[in-house]
């Protein structure tokens, strides 16, 4: 008789522990973050001056077409 009680407690708590689980999986999910960046627009990734990565926004970028020559983008390069 023993081994009767022990088993619906044992269902009982890993059904609570599950219902936790998932409860707080649930607010993890839902919740707005405000840390958390939202784009807003599309981006392009450019290289920047010093050699990183970085993602532009592309209202950010002017509308000049004017193509860099070989001679300008070496002396960047060097900087």
């Amino acid at each position: 008789m023993n081994s009767e009680n022990k088993n619906p407690s044992r269902r009982r708590f890993i059904q609570l522990g599950v219902a936790t689980a998932a409860v707080f999986s649930a607010f993890r999910f839902l919740t707005p973050r405000s840390g958390k960046k939202v784009r807003t627009g599309k981006t392009v990734k450019m290289l920047s001056q010093d050699g990183r990565l970085v993602e532009v926004e592309i209202a950010g970028l002017t509308s000049k077409k004017k193509k860099i020559t070989n001679k300008e983008l070496q002396n960047w390069i060097r900087k």
